[in-house]
Parts: C-alpha cells; structure tokens; sequence
C-alpha cells in the first residue's frame, strides 16, 4: 500500500550551502506560524552552540502540511564531523532535497552526503540555492552537479532528477534560472511530483526502526523512527531487537506516541505505515533498534557507522586549581556523563582506560569531539584532555596504515603558496590547483588526518581570515612520516600565585602572553608562547623590590601589551604532547602533563635515549 497522504524527505548539503534556512521558510510558507508570530532564524538549529556557530549538528524532524499531504522534512547537518548523523537519518526518508549553493557549486561535503543517498537508491531534487547572489552561476552549478552524479555511479532515473532555483533567504523558489519565483510552492509542488509516496503492508506485524534518538529529562529516552509495516500503538506490547545485535530480544510496552505537527511533538493514539513517530516510555532504546510485533521479531538492516578518526583522552582534573570553579569534578561524574553521551551519538567510541580516572573519546575530527567538550563546560563539567591523536590501523602484514582525509581550500591568491608550503610540510600532497574567475585559487590536497591537528587557527591566520578549508575522510593508507606539529615552545610559569603587571611585564619580551594580570597561575602552567623551538620557564608572580631611593620614572605605568585570549579550539590546535588543556565552567588553561619541572626534566631526557 502507499500513503499517498505522507511524503518523508531530508534535506541533505554542504555546510554553509542554506538547509536550515531553507527549513525555516517552507515552515513559514506552510502556515505552521501565526501571521504576527516573531520567529527566530534558523528556527531548527535550537542548541546554543549552533546558533553561535551557524552550523547544525543534530538532525531535527519537523512536519509542514501542503494540499493535504503531510510532509515529514528531517534537517541534516552538513559537517563533515557530524556525518554519523546523516548516515542514519536516510533511512526514514522516500527521498532528499540536495541544497547547493548557486556560487560555490558542490563541495566536498556534497558529495559525501550525496553518496549516502544513492546508495540507498534514493531519488534526488537538487535545490540550487542563494540565487540572489551577485556573483550566482546557476547554469555551471547544474553542470557541475550533473558531473557529480556521474562520477558517483547514478542511475538513469537519479541523473534525470529536477532542479529547481531558490533564494531561501529570499523566500521563494522557481523552476527556471533566468525567472525569480514568488514563493516555494514550485518546491512543494515538486517534492508532491516526484518524492514517492511511502509504502508498506498496514496489515503485516509491526516493524519500526529507530533511527535518532532524543532526550527529554522529564520523560527519558524517545526513539524516533518510521512505521515500515503495521501499526504501532499505544499501551501496545512490542519486543525490540537489533540487526548488528543477534541476541538482542527485550519485551516491553509503549507508553506514549508522538507525530510531528510544525515545531511540536503531538501525542497521537496510533499510527500506520509511513508515519516518523516519536516513542517514548521505553528505556534502553538505541539507533539501529527495530520496534517489533512479538509474534514476528524481525530486525530491519541498518548499515554501521562509519568508525572514528582520532581520539582524545578526558582525565579526572588534577591541577592544583582542581575542583574551584567546576560543579561535577569526579571520576564518577565524568564516567557517566561520557557514556550517556553515547546515547544520541552514533559517531562517538568511549572506553575506559587502565586508569579509573582517564577515558578515551573517539570521534569523528576534533570539531566533533570540541563541541562535546563544549557542551560538558556548560553543564558545569571539570576535567582534563589531551591532545587529539589520529587512531591507526595495520594491515594484514603488520603495515602501520592512517586516516588520510581530502582537503579543499579557497583561498586569494597571494595566500596559495604560503598554504602550500605549509601544507607540504604537513606531509600533505598537491592534487589539483586551478583559478576561478573570481580571482581565488581552489587547491585539493591528500592528506594524513593528522597533518590537519591544529591548523585550522594557522589556516586562517595565513590567509587573513579569507580561507575557507573543508575536509573529507578519504580512506586508509600507508603511514606518511613523523609531522613535526609545533615549532614554537611554551611559556611556562615557574611558580604559583597571582599573575602580577611587573611579572608579566618583563616576561612579555620573551614571547606571546595568553593570560594578563590577577589571573591564578600555577607551577607547570602554561601562560604564553615563545618565539624560539625550546620552552622557557618565567616568573610573572614576580613583584618588584622595594627600595629607600625612588627613581624620577619609578611611578610610571609600566605598558603590557594586550595578552592574547585563545577560544577552546585554538588552545586544542595549540597543546602539545607533552600538555593537557584543562577545562572549567570558567576557564581554559593550558598546562604541562608533568607540573613539577625536575621530573618533566628528567621524562624528556629519558624520552630522547
């Protein structure tokens, strides 16, 4: 059977190319607000990190009505780091809306995302948006999609998908390049045209696979996913099994049942084939289960996610400053905290360590795992990490093999050669170069994972802000060499106190300062960086000698240069090995791993024989 009454899409791109904003107007233009309502924009990005960074990072379902026909639209990141969640969304949806932008074309993220969905065979409307552009190339964009379905192995009836033109911010859309629409309706019209409707055996046992997870603290876990055969109910009793987890068989009941109206859940009584349904009252329920009818407990496949790259250890913190500003300080606190993490993550490893008070956290790249630390920060979390480390694979000979990833960078082009350079010494190599009308150059690179740890901040500092970098994971392969990450050393305090003006002032000649004064400082902290290979320990508790006879410019002010204040991903780019960057609600302090400077002595000089 078909509901022709149910079209399910997701809207799928590069990030940055206009998902979210795309999201806000069809909701809009549907009629889900009031005509006097304020609405926010990118009303779908409702975590705080999101709104302040402008990206997404979980995906978000909502539901707009148009002719009768509800449409399910589920929102997807469009980070490479966030591509678990995309992965799983697919599998809810008859169809995807590819957004790419009318200038920029399809970029390395558009073409992930897009592989995904032919894989699972499903059919594809390309949204060629921020048409308004003054610099938009709308009718090179068709080409250069064309070529990429092409070079992703489309079928013949994918190649033939629509294009249509929009202006998301704009708030309209048209089948025509050359004609500016009115409004989306030629967007809703073709989602009705040429999504399919969904299909499936109303009168089969009951199959639901549970593809995101949500969390609510007032009624726990809620599993959403959609009805693939049958019904599902309320109060009914169902068994829950996994495709990847053979053993997996647990009876429970179904308390409650939500669809999705708008921006809201709707508690509903029932639902049938075709419908993405909220449930909640069932603990323990992961992405990947399938929600069955006891009498036939049959798992619907769901493909794996994709492993994670690099790592990152988060230790129990044990500064001498330890516990001062964090609310959950312990093991224990932490512990829990990292595994519920595991519950709406897909993408994220923790394994406990031979230590009680270390973890080790594996992502997807070091944006995924900073907005985790992020987000813990503002819980009120205290603890430690270390630098992200790439995670190695060997082959069946024993050969050492790494992440490597592709790289694409637009950037002007008196910066290329500097991010040349810097990039070769990163062990990255050249693999096509070429100038854009605009004047920018486009280079792509193959290189380790690693190469790219902490280059971000120097990336944009190179090109003056200009630079834009995207990267995608691009296999395995034979290790590349040593990569030598920081060639400046650490400015070191030598001993704990308050930082004072007279310390810091005769300590800035020596390097970069990160902290100004009356700041808490420690032994073993690191306050600055310094210009030359080795670190250097410093005094900036220092206070200046008292003395009978006053010079005539003793009560001059002394002048400090203004210190400078790293955000949690530059003092990630900047620690090193040997350091650990120590996280409070508060603040962010780069430190030694070994605070005692005889024995950091001592394990460096045992380290190099």
């Amino acid at each position: 059977m078909k509901r022709e009454d149910v079209r399910n899409i997701a809207i799928i791109a590069h990030v940055d190319h206009g998902k979210t904003t795309l999201v806000d107007e069809l909701l809009k233009q549907s009629g889900v607000f009031r005509a006097n309502q304020e609405v926010a924009e990118r009303v779908m990005d409702s975590n705080d990190i999101e709104r302040e960074r402008g990206i997404t990072i979980l995906s978000k379902n909502t539901a707009v009505f148009y002719k009768d026909v509800k449409i399910n639209i589920v929102d997807t990141p469009g980070h490479a780091d966030f591509g678990g969640e995309v992965e799983r969304v697919l599998k809810m949806v008859n169809g995807v809306i590819l957004v790419v932008d009318a200038f920029e074309g399809p970029m390395p993220q558009t073409r992930f995302v897009l592989q995904k969905a032919l894989d699972l065979d499903l059919p594809v409307i390309v949204c060629v948006n921020k048409i308004d552009r003054p610099e938009a190339r709308p009718k090179e964009v068709i080409d250069e999609v064309l070529e990429l379905l092409m070079d992703l192995d489309a079928s013949d009836e994918q190649l033939d998908c629509p294009f249509v033109f929009a202006s998301a911010k704009g708030g309209y859309a048209s089948l025509d390049a050359d004609t500016p629409g009115e409004n989306m309706v030629p967007l809703f019209d073709t989602i009705l045209d040429y999504i399919p409707a969904p299909e499936g055996d109303p009168e089969a046992p009951t199959q639901v696979l549970i593809s995101t997870i949500d969390y609510n603290e007032y009624v726990g876990r809620i599993g959403i996913g959609k009805v693939d055969n049958g019904s599902v109910s309320v109060n009914q009793e169902v068994v829950i099994v996994n495709h990847h987890d053979p053993d997996k068989l647990r009876k429970v009941r179904i308390s409650k049942l939500y669809e999705f109206d708008g921006l809201n859940k709707v508690d509903v009584q029932s639902a049938t084939v075709g419908s993405i349904v909220a449930i909640s009252g069932v603990s323990d329920l992961h992405i990947g289960d399938t929600i069955c009818s006891p009498e036939h407990p049959q798992a619907l496949p769901f493909q794996k996610i994709s492993e994670p790259t690099i790592a990152m250890q988060f230790n129990v913190n044990d500064s001498p400053l330890a516990g001062t500003e964090g609310k959950y300080v312990t093991s224990h606190h932490l512990r829990d905290r990292l595994f519920r993490e595991l519950n709406t993550d897909v993408s994220l490893r923790v394994e406990e360590t031979d230590s009680t008070d270390s973890f080790k956290v594996s992502g997807r790249g070091e944006l995924h795992l900073s907005v985790l630390i992020e987000n813990m920060r503002r819980e009120g979390y205290e603890f430690s990490v270390s630098k992200a480390e790439v995670l190695y694979r060997y082959d069946e000979k024993g050969k050492k093999l790494e992440p490597m990833e592709l790289a694409y960078i637009d950037v002007d082009e008196e910066f290329s050669g500097n991010v040349i350079q810097k990039l070769g010494q990163r062990k990255g190599e050249l693999l096509n170069m070429q100038t854009n009308a605009s004047g920018t150059t486009r280079l792509e690179f193959s290189i380790p994972a690693r190469g790219l740890i902490g280059y971000r901040g120097e990336f944009m500092t190179d090109t003056r802000g200009t630079g834009v970098l995207n990267t995608i994971f691009n296999g395995y392969e034979p290790y590349k060499g040593d990569i030598q990450y920081r060639r400046q050393g650490s400015l070191i305090a030598y001993k704990s106190g308050e930082s004072i003006t007279y310390g810091l002032f005769n300590a800035q000649d020596r390097g970069t300062l990160f902290i100004g004064p009356g700041v808490k400082v420690y032994a073993g902290m690191v306050v600055g960086q310094t210009g030359k290979a080795e670190d250097i320990e410093i005094n900036i508790c220092k206070t200046k000698k008292l003395t009978n006879t006053r010079s005539s410019s003793a009560d001059e002010a002394l002048k400090l240069t203004p210190p400078r204040i790293l955000s949690l991903e530059q003092c990630l780019d900047f620690i090193d090995t040997d350091e650990l960057l120590e996280v409070t609600p508060k603040s962010l302090r780069i430190r030694k791993r070994i605070l005692d400077p005889t024995l950091r002595k001592r394990a460096m000089l045992s380290k190099k024989s």
